[in-house]
């Protein structure tokens, strides 16, 4: 049986953070999720306002979670069917190493 697990990042609005919560909950594994303010910083205009174009700058909810790898594929297709088009960054890096000290 293979335990590869893979850390998946999420950038998502401030408006989306209540629903992808909820999205999270449904794939909770043992480690959980985090989550925490981020500043994104992108040199693309697209869908910033005036204020953040002049703050270079938007902000955004980043949410990390580890997920053994046959739960990945059903997380990234419920996430690209829920919220499609809302402007969601995410990156899968797999995890080398982990634990707890």
């Amino acid at each position: 049986m293979n335990n590869q697990e893979y850390l998946v990042t999420l950038n998502v609005p401030p408006s989306l953070e209540e629903p992808i919560v909820d999205c999270l909950l449904t794939f909770e594994t043992e480690h959980g999720f985090s989550s925490s303010p981020v500043s994104a910083h992108d040199h693309k205009n697209m869908s910033l306002s005036i204020s953040e174009q002049v703050a270079g700058r938007q902000d955004k909810i980043r949410f990390q979670m580890y997920i053994p790898e046959q739960n990945l594929h059903g997380l990234i297709e419920k996430l690209k069917d829920q919220f499609s088009g809302s402007g969601i960054n995410y990156w899968v890096m797999p995890v080398i190493k982990s634990g707890r000290l």
